[in-house]
């Protein structure tokens, strides 16, 4: 009889859960899964995947100020696979960027993926190293809903004010344009300084220079002053009064000498805004270029058999602070590299202790053994300009003072006194590494009091006091961080918008206000002055911090704003006139129907237009304005034009009328002493303004 046999349990394999980490974007998800292993995946959300919709103001202003979010419009599918993949995974780590913004897009995230967020599920590190990975993963902790409540403040307070102004510059100025709390008082100071400059009066003055030997040993002297006394030059008459004292016959004698040890003190470790500020005059980077290559370094680079690693610490930071490692690493890698002297024993703090309540570090490289000569292999031409920045100012904090031996002389003859100054360096200390703080010495002969010099040379020169100098990007943004406006993360996106809006434009590298930028400005500053405040706006950003601290509810600092605000809103609706931006004869013929063409203001600057428009729609770009009227009609304003050659010259909009022109760019101002128009030179050493009719021309102003 045969035997039944059982048939065999299908065994079916267990296929274990993967952990899902969630960051905002792939190049930093590709670096950490490597550090994570395989037990875990990351994924991507690329950025916020939920916001206030575009369409409407998304605030409800009678129930708490309650933001009604939507899902960012093409973000459905990351959204559906971030889904797909928490639902399977065991445990789901939100791993967004270590400030406001990141705790913020964690907080959408825990709420789109039914997480709760209480749960210990958020993953925070300051570098993408596999030690700190690694260590961020053994401590997860809750969202923190104080950082949320400020970012969460922060963007309903913009978007009140935005959606609030913007509809009001549409009906009485024009279309698309906008206003925001930080970008309208960066327009506003563009403006001020605009105005101080075409207010300016130039006043004369007078130095003389010269030049003395002792021996065979040639040194500079200034003139300083008159029986002991400091004078002033202020005219011709002055000086030849000065030099009229001066026997040529006599020698002058050494009066005083003053030798001094002179500290030169290191450099504190970048924030985001003195990189920014650095960059910007070291390595001629645009604000947001420097941000989005520091984006690049900090999230991971390939190294070759070392996998991708991320070279810096996170890059949006007000913070000086250093940690207890890195500054061991340093130290160790100083005293190996250079020597002890070089090591400071107590590096520079700044304003805030190593127990401050900062969330971050400033921004260092991620290990000091990665210099940029290890590095530059790996990493592109801009990558390294900016790698090495970080990395000699990290670095360099961390080292001694360099020591200068400096020198001032007094010599004088007849009551006359003239002074030299001298420096040598004693000791490079941080300038060893820090390339960008080198200065030349300056020396001066072996001299003692008593001995006699021989006047050699005397060179009177005239000069004309400047206006101040307009705006950079570095120079805006530190003006706008003294005064407390804005934070990290605001600055470059402020500058861009301020441009994207034609609201300001750059010209050789410093900001100049448009037309539609001082009529936007004008209507603000009289409908809406607290926004323009810089008191009021710097106390709102202090009050954003204590909402991060959670010493503040953020609904009532909402409240306390708006209220006052929304009058001044209605107000501006009601009493506001309408401004009609007239427009400009072109001096040309449209080509398709013959009409005059016109020049109209777009929302991205002035173009040409059919004076016939609707029945004639030809339209066409203009040549670049400067902003400056026509020296010689003084109707006109000067254009920008190219030559067949592709030279650029310059000439007046009335043209063929008045037939003005010039290859050098004519800056608005007359010559103090012929009165004929000053003009702009490009020279090795910077640009320099000269008189392009006299000899008169101004002191270089450094790139």
């Amino acid at each position: 009889m045969p035997t039944t046999q059982k048939p065999k349990k299908k065994t079916t394999k267990r296929t274990r859960k993967k952990n899902l980490v969630i960051v905002e974007s792939p190049s930093k998800a590709k670096t950490i899964e490597k550090y994570l292993g395989s037990n875990y995946k990351v994924m991507a959300s690329l950025g916020h995947i939920r916001d206030l919709p575009k369409s409407k103001m998304g605030i409800d202003v009678e129930n708490g100020y309650e933001p009604h979010y939507i899902s960012i419009r093409g973000k459905g599918d990351v959204i559906k696979e971030l889904r797909k993949e928490a639902k399977k995974a065991s445990h789901v780590y939100l791993a967004a960027d270590p400030d406001r913004e990141g705790e913020a897009i964690a907080w959408h995230l825990s709420y789109l993926l039914g997480l709760n967020p209480e749960d210990k599920n958020r993953v925070v590190f300051n570098e993408i190293t596999k030690d700190a990975v690694k260590n961020a993963f053994k401590s997860p902790r809750s969202i923190d809903m104080n950082l949320v409540d400020a970012q969460q403040a922060r963007r309903v307070l913009d978007r009140l004010v935005g959606y609030s102004i913007s509809p009001l510059l549409w009906s009485k100025i024009k279309k698309g344009l906008s206003a925001g709390r930080v970008q309208s008082i960066a327009l506003n100071l563009i403006i001020q300084r605009e105005k101080e400059i075409r207010d300016f009066k130039p006043e004369e003055y007078w130095t003389i220079d010269a030049k003395f030997k002792k021996g065979r040993t040639k040194f500079e002297a200034d003139f300083w002053g008159v029986d002991n006394k400091k004078k002033k030059l202020s005219n011709e008459k002055d000086v030849k009064e000065v030099i009229g004292k001066i026997d040529k016959d006599k020698p002058f004698n050494v009066i005083n000498i003053e030798q001094k040890e002179r500290k030169r003190m290191p450099p504190l470790p970048f924030t985001t805004s003195t990189m920014q500020q650095t960059a910007n005059n070291n390595l001629k980077f645009r604000t947001q270029k420097t941000m989005m290559v520091a984006q690049q370094l900090y999230e991971g680079i390939n190294i070759g058999r070392g996998g991708a690693v991320g070279l810096i610490t996170y890059m949006r930071t007000d913070s000086t602070r250093i940690s207890s490692v890195a500054k061991h690493e340093a130290a160790v890698f100083l005293h190996e590299n250079y020597g002890e002297e070089y090591a400071a024993s107590k590096p520079r703090q700044g304003k805030l202790s190593e127990n401050a309540q900062d969330a971050h570090e400033a921004i260092r490289p991620s290990s000091v053994e990665r210099t940029p000569e290890k590095m530059a292999k790996y990493l592109d031409k801009d990558q390294l300009k900016l790698y090495t920045l970080i990395w000699s100012r990290f670095v360099a904090s961390q080292m001694t003072p360099a020591v200068f031996d400096t020198m001032r002389v007094d010599i004088e003859q007849n009551g006359v006194q003239y002074r030299a100054n001298g420096s040598k360096m004693k000791f490079p200390g941080f300038i060893k590494v820090y390339k960008a703080a080198t200065s030349k010495d300056n020396l001066l002969p072996e001299l003692k009091v008593g001995d006699e010099v021989d006047m050699v040379q005397n060179q009177p020169n005239q000069h004309f006091t400047l206006p101040p100098a307009r705006y950079s990007e570095a120079t805006l943004i530190r003006t706008l961080e003294e005064n407390g406006v804005g934070r990290p993360s605001t600055y470059a996106p402020t500058l861009s918008t301020i441009q994207k809006r034609y609201y300001v434009k750059l010209v050789s590298r410093k900001f100049e206000p448009t037309e539609l930028g001082e009529i936007v400005n004008s209507m603000i500053e009289e409908c809406f002055p607290d926004i323009l405040n810089v008191d009021f706006t710097a106390h709102l950003e202090d009050q954003l911090d204590d909402v991060e601290e959670g010493k503040e509810e953020w609904v009532r600092i909402i409240d306390e704003f708006y209220q006052p605000f929304s009058k001044e809103v209605d107000n501006a609706q009601v009493k506001m006139d309408k401004i009609k931006i007239k427009d400009e004869p072109a001096g040309i013929d449209c080509e398709i129907c013959g009409a005059p063409m016109v020049i109209k203001l777009g929302r991205y600057g002035k173009f040409y237009a059919c004076s016939r428009f609707p029945d004639c729609r030809n339209t066409k770009a203009i040549v670049k304005e400067i902003g400056v009227v026509c020296p010689k009609c003084h109707k006109g304003q000067i254009i920008e034009r190219k030559s067949k050659k592709n030279r650029v010259f310059y000439g007046c909009s009335l043209y063929p009328d008045c037939d003005f022109v010039s290859w050098d760019k004519p800056i608005g101002r007359d010559c103090p002493k012929c009165r004929h128009y000053l003009v702009e030179k490009k020279t090795k050493k910077g640009m320099q303004v000269k008189c392009s009719n006299c000899d008169y021309e101004e002191a270089i102003q450094n790139n």
